[in-house]
Parts: C-alpha cells; structure tokens; sequence
C-alpha cells in the first residue's frame, strides 16, 4: 500500500537512534512516564518518548516481545517519534483508553496515536492488533521508527524479512509477529530490527499495524481510521455506562478504564498489573511478578464495579471466583492467585539474563506466594459475594461450593499464616486474617438468612464470635493504644484501616480511632502511607515505598470517622502522585517517584472506594 504522502527523509542516520531514554542507549525512562493501551487480554506501555517497552502478546502472562523497561540494551522495544524533539506531551482521547503522545519541535507538532482493538469491540475477531498512527499536526515533521523485538523475555533469537507492499516479518521459534506498515521499512545494520525515517507535511498520516501471529497482507487504505473509530466508539459507550456523577469524575473513570484494561476477558480475570519486577526499591529485591488473578482482589472489585454501574464485569468476575472455589481440593483448598485461565501452576523463576529496571536485580516470573497460606482471602471471597447477591442473587452451585470452602477454613482459621501481606518471613496468627475471618463467617450468615440458604448458621455464628473475641482480646495493645499487626507484636499495621469499611468496628469507636490516630502518627507522612515498618519482619532485604493502597484505605478511614475535611485533604494530595495520565503504580518513592509495578489495580480500586464514600460524606455535610 502506498503511504499516505509520506517521503523518506533525506540524509538520515542508519539505523536510526530511538528518540529516547529506553532502548539500546541503556537509560530506562522513569516508571510514571507512561501510559497503557490494551485489548482485555493484554497491554502495552507507551512511554512519553514513543516507545513501546513492555508488551507481552496475546496475555497478560505471556513472554515479552518488547522488554526494553527491564534491560534497556536486551529487552526488545518499538519506537516511534519526531525527530529534534523538545518537550513530549501525553493524554489519553476523552473517555478511552486510546493514548495520544504529542511531540513539539521548533518546526513542527507531530503525533502518536496508539491504540489496541479489544476482543469485544465487533471490529475485528480475537487476535493482537496493536496500531500506531504518526501524524503532522502543524509544519513539516520528520519521524523516526525502530521496531526491533525480542522474543520470548530476550531468549529466543529471531530473523527479520521484509515483504514488498507489506512491510516487516520477525520470526522465531517463540512466535511471528508482522509489521505492516503504509511507510517503506529497511533492516538495520544487525539485522534485528525494522527501522524507518519519513517526513510529513501538516495533515499528512502514516499508519502501522503489529500483528501477533498475523497474516502477511498489506494494509487496507482507510483500515486504521477505521479501526480507531469504532475502538473509540467502543471505550466511550462502555465508560458511559458509569453512574459515578461525583466530584472526582475524570479521576474515577480513569481508574475504571484502567481495570477494565486489566480484565482478561475470555475468563473475566483481573489481574493485579500488567508488569513484572519493577522495583520496590531501587537495586533491591522486592520485584515480583504481579500478571496473575489475586482472590483478595475481589470485594474490591465487586464493589468498585457495582458502585459505577459496571454489571456484567461484576458478573464475569463472580463466575471466575465460583470456578476457582468449585475446582479447590480438601487438601490445599484455594489458592491465593491464579493465572489469567485459572490454572495455580505459577512457579517463580529468576531470568539472570535480563539487567532488571535500572539495575534492580531479580528479574522474575511466576511467583511463588501462590503456595503461601494467607487466610484472608475467604473474607474477601464472602464480602464479594455478599456484596454481589445484593444485587444478583447468586447460585446454588456457588453457595454449595462456598460452604465447603467455609468448612476448611473452621478447620485452619486458628492457625498462623502469611498474610494479606505475602511475608517471606515466620508464620504469624495475623490481625488482618483474624478480622477477615470473621468477615467470611459473619457475611455468609447473613447470606444464608436472607436468602433462606442451608447452612450450619449458628455454628458459622459462633465461629465469627471466636474470631472477633480474637482480635479485641489479643491484638489490641493497651500500652500501644492499638491494634497491631499480630498478637504480642508492636508493630503497627495499615491493614488495620479496614476494620470500619468491612464493618468490623463502628468508624467512631474508640480502639479504632486510637488505632486511626497512630498509624497517622507513624506510619503517614502528609498523604503517603507505609503498610508497616520495615524492620525485617517480612523476610526481605531492603526498602520500599509507601502504599498508594494504604493511602486510598487512610482516606475511607478518615471519611467514615468523621474527620472528612482532613480525608479530603489527603485525597485531593494522593491524586497528585497519579502519573499524567491518571495512573498509580504500587508504591511513591522517597522523592514522588512511581514505585513497583504499574498500573496496580489494588489502587484504583481503593481510589474509585475512597472517592465515593468521601463524596457521599461531602453530601451529607
């Protein structure tokens, strides 16, 4: 196909230089310095330079094809971008998950429009479509391209053929990926990338289309205009389903259109982030793969779903729940996380080959908290489907299996574990486990009464009494004057901010505003909250962040005790940390850098919580 009135640049460098900090210049842009597209099986980060530099086709768990964001020089990456640039800007189009990167030069204003077609969409069958749009939108721009893939995490080798008409095809044992491109394209001087210079003159578009596993024909005149407008017709009428009509709004649906990136939807899984090992810290060892299904996400997900309006994700997520809970076994019962098909089959693997995120080794995949005991989740399974029967009232199928799994935990609640936190330290009774089980024997009571279910109601009653006599007994600490994270510890603990939200404690009782109290004594600094301190408790070297999490959790605590100016105060800070274009990672550095993997659902979660319980209060007063 011929491009649309674009010409090659005369007198440009062979191969060309990719236009930024990623790459084969060995820099690593900056965590926040990006944006996702994706199409509900998988993502890609765009980085404000134009490079893509994470990218694991047709999964969210699948190998990387580009992984220039975990070695710079190895990884893999596709850049895209004007040439002499002077300041990048970054947006999403309003009301979808469509990324637009604008470069402005002294000469000219040049854009990337990058998208992905998702699977529902009706545009085109279940396959990885991954388009990017160059565009001169004022003066004469030059662009440079080097698409140059790495497949399998940098392990695989590949070969590189052009086709005429088409564009680029990189083959390896690991897979195919096509390049059509409506520019002429060149192999560069090692013969592993694809690279390209042309110039535009205002008005003037060049379309690319990278295909997983595609087809070697050339591009259809029209084929990426149309595909960007139904893809975009597709984000505004799913977004616009949202009965969130707060103050937030921008922010709240940011968050909304970055979940539904995170679903899986062939199994209506969301992941926790599309990322693996980015740092807690930098040059340390808390990088862990977060591309799988964690349980204790649910009633987090079930709530901040129904609360917008979103149903039939709502929906998709229970069925996934009530298949993990009918396939369990007696012996091992659930486990803590899953891939994105349901399998537990996850295990930790180092890749000693990759430099890691600015040098902070391990690179891992898989991860091996799959085997821990952390009792917690059947809380959160209960409150989900508690939550969700409010609505839609749940199968049988679903209350058979959940009863069995209420069984196994009668018989193990009592027992230590490794909590909500994944410690890689001793076993300990937790606070939060304790708490979370009386939320699973207390939930599933009041399921069975209102919906008239069997059940052994009075020996789950007595269960969820034992539990709560627990935690008030021997986890609170007078001398502290708070709960703390186990009994006989003195640690503090910010899970503990959930008790008002899941009921456990009335917002203005007095051991939870103690309990309030201090861990905005010791554990806040202005709106940043630490889950605990770090004293090698966990089992880890090193540091980390503070808990974007946590800070959403300290608002909702906050707001439910009252003390709404101060919630809101801390709300509107923590919208700051969000990157550019509204996205958190897992934690906020020593100096407002973004830390752990990104975007992290958990988040956004509590962000979409947090923003509707404070505006209800803001209501109210």
């Amino acid at each position: 196909m011929p491009p649309r009135n674009a010409r090659s640049a005369p007198s440009a460098p062979f191969p060309p230089t990719p236009p930024a900090p990623s790459g084969p210049s060995g820099r690593y842009l900056p965590i926040e310095e990006h944006g996702i597209v994706g199409d509900l099986r998988t993502v890609a980060l765009v980085g404000t330079d134009g490079t893509i530099d994470w990218y694991c086709p047709a999964r969210f768990d699948a190998p990387s094809l580009f992984g220039s964001l975990l070695d710079a020089r190895k990884g893999g990456y596709f850049s895209l971008s004007c040439r002499t640039t002077t300041r990048p800007k970054q947006l999403y189009l309003p009301d979808t998950n469509i990324l637009m990167t604008r470069f402005l030069t002294a000469e000219a204003v040049g854009e990337i429009i990058d998208f992905m077609v998702p699977e529902t969409s009706g545009v085109a069958p279940p396959r990885d479509l991954l388009v990017r749009q160059a565009r001169a939108v004022r003066g004469q721009a030059t662009f440079e391209l080097c698409c140059r893939p790495a497949f399998d995490y940098a392990r695989a080798p590949h070969t590189v053929d052009l086709v005429e008409g088409v564009g680029a095809v990189f083959t390896s044992a690991a897979g195919r990926c096509v390049l059509r491109s409506s520019v002429p394209l060149r192999i560069d001087a090692d013969g592993l990338g694809a690279t390209a210079t042309f110039t535009l003159d205002e008005g003037e578009t060049v379309d690319l289309v990278l295909e997983w596993n595609g087809e070697t024909h050339p591009l259809v005149p029209g084929e990426a205009d149309e595909l960007f407008l139904r893809t975009s017709d597709f984000w505004q009428r799913w977004v616009g389903q949202s009965r969130y009509k707060g103050r937030w709004r921008e922010m709240v649906h940011r968050s909304a259109l970055a979940l539904k990136l995170l679903v899986y939807h062939p199994t209506g899984a969301l992941i926790a982030a599309p990322t693996t090992s980015l740092p807690e810290h930098l040059g340390g060892v808390r990088n862990w793969d977060y591309r799988y299904s964690w349980l204790r996400d649910a009633a987090f997900t079930i709530y901040a779903l129904m609360t917008l309006g979103f149903l039939e994700e709502a929906a998709a997520f229970m069925e996934w729940i009530e298949r993990r809970c009918e396939s369990a076994t007696l012996e091992r019962d659930i486990m803590i996380m899953y891939a994105v098909d349901g399998s537990d089959k996850i295990p930790e693997q180092v890749l000693d080959h990759l430099d890691g995120y600015m040098g902070s080794k391990p690179v891992r995949i898989g991860n091996n908290a799959v085997g821990q005991r952390q009792l917690d989740v059947y809380g959160e399974i209960m409150d989900s489907v508690y939550l969700y029967n409010r609505e839609v009232p749940i199968s049988y199928s679903l209350w058979d299996a959940l009863s069995k799994r209420l069984d196994w935990l009668a018989d193990h609640w009592e027992e230590p574990d490794e909590g909500v936190w994944e410690v890689r330290g001793p076993r300990q009774r937790f606070t939060y486990s304790s708490l979370m089980t009386w939320v699973a024997f207390e939930r599933a009571g009041r399921i069975a009464r209102d919906r008239g279910l069997p059940a052994p109601v009075g020996e789950w009653h007595d269960l969820a009494a034992k539990a709560y006599r627990f935690v008030q007994q021997q986890c609170w600490d007078p001398d502290l004057g708070s709960y703390v994270m186990h009994p006989g510890s003195k640690q503090l603990d910010a899970s503990l901010l959930c008790m008002p939200l899941l009921k456990f404690s009335g917002p203005t009782d007095p051991r939870f505003l103690m309990t309030l109290e201090r861990i905005g004594k010791d554990l806040v600094s202005d709106s940043l909250v630490h889950r605990y301190a770090i004293n090698g408790h966990d089992g880890l070297a090193g540091e980390e962040g503070t808990f974007n999490l946590c800070s959403f959790w300290y608002v909702e605590a906050l707001t439910r005790a009252g003390q709404v100016r101060e919630a809101r105060m801390v709300f509107e800070k923590m919208l700051t940390y969000a990157n550019h274009v509204g996205l958190y990672a897992e934690e906020i550095g020593a100096s407002g850098e973004a830390l752990g993997n990104f975007p992290q659902a958990f988040t956004h979660l509590a962000l979409i919580s947090a923003a509707v319980n404070l505006d209800r209060a803001l209501d109210r007063s």
